[in-house]
């Protein structure tokens, strides 16, 4: 230990943090404990150790480490070997954006053998992409403190409650919609943390949690909580601050060691008097006894404004007048109207729209960061500038870019100069307008413009100030505005794309202007070569310049239209218009087409939609959406267990943007899922994240032997009524939302014959042949759910007997013998309807090779 702990030492000394300055602490190992915290190589530094000195790394108690560093991924699968483990942190965060926000860490799952670390008692997964709760978790018998916050979970486990120590928990900061009723058998929970989620409603199970201290549910979508909250007897604080309760019980007020009750910013009119009598209650934020929002004659601010403090809602209006005012609409929007903005008073009306691609159009590389808000009457002229704030999440994906606030006019979009800034750990963007619009928040590569006097000038890049371009005297006559932005182009993308390793290609330039004529006079461009490419070995025949259409997106090889000036590491060349410029040094004779696909991936936004059904059991459809560049390798990885349409084709999505998929034409989903909305199932698209959703598929007719079709289709916002038969495969007809869809086919026989098992499949497994320990397995597995349990029963006989020839004979007998002569009845009806039929059926589903006898496909369907 003493050797390892100077080894540790030694590289805290030498060791630099993530941006070259000295890391905050080196590691260390004092005794048993192993600190690689915000170290930037602290998992290399592990992994050494552990290869080195593995007897005393195994007994280490507690470990840190950040899961920003890139070897987390192979660290995972040797943290289960510290079965003495009792404190393992792999938080996030610990890398910073440039707009100063914590950057998560890679975690998605952990390994399911992490259960074998029964000593764990603290575990802190903070600062990930974790979108499940990893299943490995429930096993980690003496766990007492967990915390998953800054994560992107949707749902907790149903059996989340199995975790009996647990005292500690803190999921703050992810998307639950809802909590598992088995929430309230964690008896011993000191302390539950479920502050900024998307929770709408709270089971009365969490009455159970008899010796919780503390429950902050602040900032959650709550419009009432159960009565059950007043069995909470060891209660002290309870945190519902900026929710939209509109009633509180009044059995609250009991509660014998309360100290502290938060209810600031909800949409509460009437509180009862027991809850106001309390000294410790705070009701702020809170439209008590007004039956419209009102300006408070209040308090001054520094800026001498009268401030609404009224938290408005949605399809809300409020007042202004010309003394001025501050108003806080809901998600953090801020407006500040000056004395003298408005000469007459107004009333101002506020709505937030899920931005619309038919009428919402983003540039080339643009990321959309917010909702368009709508603030009216549109085109109302102010006599001073009013400001907005508007908070926006920035980017996971970040390349050479900058945001700004974006309104439109009535015919285009217009950025506005925008300022951003951090207020209270939101980012927000702040910009001064004379008059109302819509609004919304974009990250866009940055854009560097001048304006070219007659007697000229010179332009930067600032993501590149190798890129420049050089007006010479009497360019124009009349000035005009020249814009430049330029993107970053990995070589990793190239090189996966062309397939050569000598390929290679300079930062794409992007040149426009605000005048149609063409330059009088020859403007200079400054390109730097391709990276790994210098005038001393340079074989200028490779050298290839490409001209871009914007519009068209087409390339074309100008080459040989230009004359090339070379220097070390740049190269010139004169043009008359612009456009886009891109430099290419390459073996390839034709370019034009590589550098088109190569863009193209460079978008993120370009996607495909896949349904593919589970081999094993096609009522289980695979839904998801992925970027145009990741269709093939993904369904090369799923084509062991899935099978179905090819994927269609390609439409555009913006970041963050919500579209919904139904199941039409005889097929249906369980209507109770938390993300099922009229029936269509709800997603959110992240080019950064998987998009995918897995269901249960079924239909709400009797199919009397025969296989349902139907289809998943795809949308935007609400499903179109009367949708034109004709329009389901090309995206015609009167809808504009239609994205995609995409047939879907459930075979019938075993599936069929599943439905009219019931509780008798036991016995029938067991005729089958089945033996006691499979059955006991399958029940266990499926314990929850009847008709699992009976296919998982009925396609384990299956694969069991896929080379059987007589393995229909046994399954009428075993129907027989277990006295249900109505399935073994209808099994013999289904081999006179046609074997050639259901052959076709079982090899689609997967459980037969082609080779297999009629009569055995029959009975593995």
């Amino acid at each position: 230990m003493q050797k390892m702990a100077e080894q540790l030492s030694l590289w805290g000394k030498c060791g630099e943090g993530t941006s070259g300055a000295p890391a905050l602490a080196g590691p260390c190992l004092a005794g048993n404990r192993l600190n690689l915290d915000v170290y930037p190589d602290g998992c290399c530094h592990f992994l050494r150790l552990l290869k080195q000195q593995r007897e005393e790394v195994v007994q280490v108690e507690f470990l840190r480490l950040s899961s920003n560093d890139c070897l987390i991924d192979t660290t995972l699968d040797s943290l289960p070997h510290l079965e003495h483990l009792k404190s393992l942190v792999l938080k996030g965060g610990h890398v910073r954006d440039k707009f100063g926000s914590c950057q998560r860490g890679s975690l998605t799952s952990l390994p399911q053998d992490f259960g074998n670390l029964k000593c764990l008692t603290h575990l802190d997964l903070s600062f990930n992409r974790l979108s499940t709760l990893p299943s490995c978790i429930l096993h980690l018998p003496s766990l007492r403190v967990l915390l998953v916050s800054h994560n992107s979970l949707v749902a907790l486990p149903e059996d989340f409650g199995c975790l009996s120590k647990l005292t500690f928990f803190s999921a703050m900061k992810n998307q639950l919609t809802d909590l598992p009723q088995s929430i309230g058998e964690l008896s011993m929970l000191h302390t539950l943390d479920l502050s900024e989620n998307v929770l709408q409603l709270l089971p009365e199970e969490i009455g159970n949690l008899h010796n919780c201290k503390e429950l902050i549910l602040s900032g959650n979508c709550l419009s009432s909580i159960p009565d059950s909250l007043a069995n909470l007897k060891s209660l002290r604080e309870l945190h519902l601050h900026s929710n939209f309760l509109v009633t509180v019980p009044a059995s609250l007020a009991s509660l014998p060691n309360l100290s502290r009750l938060d209810l600031q910013n909800n949409c509460l009119r009437v509180v009862p008097s027991e809850i106001q009598a309390l000294p410790f209650v705070d009701l702020h934020g809170n439209p008590l006894g007004e039956t419209e929002p009102s300006l408070q004659a209040g308090e001054s601010s520094a800026r001498g404004l009268r401030r609404l403090s009224y938290r408005l809602r949605k399809n809300r209006s409020f007042p202004v007048t010309s003394e001025g005012c501050e108003v806080v609409l809901p998600y953090g929007i801020h407006l500040c109207f000056p004395p003298g903005a408005a000469s007459d008073p107004l009333r101002i009306s506020f709505r937030l729209l899920e931005p619309d691609p038919q009428w919402v159009k983003l540039r080339h590389h643009d990321v959309l960061l917010s909702r368009v808000l709508e603030l009216r009457p549109h085109g109302i002229k102010f006599q001073q500038e009013v400001q907005i704030w508007m908070p926006f999440v920035p980017p996971q994906i970040l390349h050479q870019n900058e945001v700004v606030v974006r309104t439109f006019s009535g015919q285009s979009w217009s950025d506005l100069r925008t300022r951003v800034e951090q207020k209270k750990g939101l980012m927000m963007t702040h910009c001064s307008v004379l008059h109302f619009s819509w609004f919304l928040v974009v990250s866009r590569l940055v854009q560097d413009e001048c304006k070219v006097p007659a007697e000229g000038t010179l332009l930067f890049s600032s993501v590149d100030p190798n890129i420049k371009v050089i007006f010479p005297p009497g360019v124009t006559k009349e000035p005009r505005s020249v814009k430049m932005q330029v993107l970053q182009v990995p070589a990793k993308e190239i090189d996966e794309i062309t397939a050569s390793a000598g390929c290679r290609a300079s930062p794409l330039l992007c040149l426009s202007q605000d005048s149609l004529v063409d330059f009088l006079n020859p403007v200079t461009i400054q390109l730097p070569l391709p990276p790994g490419i210098t005038g001393l070995n340079l074989d200028q025949l490779r050298l290839r310049l490409l001209h871009g259409d914007p519009e068209g997106q087409t390339w074309h090889d100008i080459t040989s239209q230009v004359v090339l000036k070379l220097t070390h590491i740049y190269v010139m060349f004169e043009v008359t218009h612009f456009s886009w410029y891109w430099l290419w040094y390459t073996t390839k004779t034709y370019i034009e087409g590589i550098a088109k696909k190569v863009y193209e991936r460079l978008r993120l936004y370009q996607v495909n939609f896949i349904a593919l059904q589970r081999k094993k059991d096609p009522e289980q459809v695979l839904l998801q959406c992925v970027p145009k560049h990741k269709v093939d390798p993904v369904l090369k990885r799923l084509q062991n267990r899935y099978q179905g349409p090819e994927p269609s084709d390609m439409v555009e999505m913006f970041e963050g943007e919500q579209f919904f998929a139904a199941f039409e034409r005889g097929i249906s989903i369980d209507m109770d899922r938390p993300d099922c909305v009229d029936g269509r199932l709800s997603f959110i698209f992240y080019s950064h994240l998987k998009n995918m959703k897995e269901v249960y598929v079924t239909s709400p007719v009797d199919r009397k032997g025969q296989a349902v079709k139907g289809q998943v289709s795809f949308y935007r916002g609400a499903v179109p009524e009367n949708i034109p038969e004709d329009a389901s495969r090309r995206r015609k007809g009167a809808d504009s939302l239609w994205l995609a869809t995409l047939p879907i086919k459930l075979p019938a026989n075993l599936l069929s014959i599943a439905r009219r098992v019931g509780s008798d499949w036991q016995t029938i497994g067991l005729n089958l042949g089945l033996t006691y320990q499979q059955i006991e397995r399958i029940g266990h597995n499926n314990r929850d759910d009847l008709d699992k349990q009976i296919l998982g029963m009925l396609f384990s006989w299956a694969q069991q007997n896929s080379e059987d020839p007589d393995c229909v004979s046994k399954l009428i007998t075993a129907m027989k013998e277990s006295g249900r002569q109505d399935i073994a009845d209808e099994v013999e009806t289904i081999i006179d309807l046609g074997r050639q039929k259901y052959s076709e059926s079982i090899r689609r589903v997967g459980l037969e090779p082609e080779s297999s006898r009629e009569d055995s496909a029959i009975a593995t369907m």
